[in-house]
């Protein structure tokens, strides 16, 4: 089993950075495989639209030359998608947003003279998230968009782990939200090996 993380944050010593940490850790302990791609570092342009790759069918199409394919190989290469984002403003970051756009765009072959395959079909997603508001108001357009990705592109929703900044006044991490992490990795783990949880 091989996770490959998206990481959506541009800080390394972040909310989000933390939190992933210790689901990184547990992955480590019980064999799973994983790849940390920190999007701020790549380039990703935004979608143009040009419905280019929608005649490529064969392959992604994209006639932008950027880290879009690359990292796109490494998704197509992996068991589940992790995307860890911090929300700032109901969604997503930036980088994270424009991965999705292309990856759906040039991986779902809908739009073209004839349709063709989705390109990630089969592959399951997951998400860690940290916000400023409680998960109910500040993740769940997020979550509800995520759904609807996968809906879209044949991939199967395993779930979020969301938690909260409270601010200044409060450390992020502590061992409740460390163990939610580790915990949050052996579900993903046992779901992909068929065990009811």
């Amino acid at each position: 089993m091989k996770v490959c993380v998206l990481m959506g944050s541009p800080r390394k010593n972040g909310n989000t950075a933390a939190l992933t940490a210790p689901f990184l850790e547990e992955c480590a302990a019980v064999g799973v495989e994983t790849e940390v791609i920190w999007l701020y570092e790549k380039r990703v342009n935004p979608c143009l639209g040009c419905m280019t790759c929608q005649d490529r069918l064969d392959r992604l199409g994209c006639i932008q030359k950027d880290d879009f394919e690359e990292i796109f190989q490494k998704m197509a290469d992996c068991d589940v998608l992790l995307f860890a984002t911090p929300v700032y403003s109901f969604f997503c970051t930036a980088p994270v947003k424009a991965l999705m756009d292309r990856a759906i765009y040039a991986g779902v072959k809908n739009y073209g003279q004839e349709k063709g395959p989705k390109l990630l079909a089969g592959k399951r997603a997951a998400t860690i998230v940290t916000c400023g508001y409680s998960p109910e108001q500040g993740a769940d357009l997020w979550e509800a968009g995520l759904k609807r990705w996968c809906r879209h592109g044949a991939l199967e929703y395993l779930g979020i782990l969301c938690r909260r900044d409270w601010g200044k006044g409060e450390p992020f991490m502590n061992e409740d939200r460390a163990q939610a992490a580790r915990d949050f990795a052996l579900a993903l783990r046992m779901t992909l090996q068929g065990v009811e949880l």
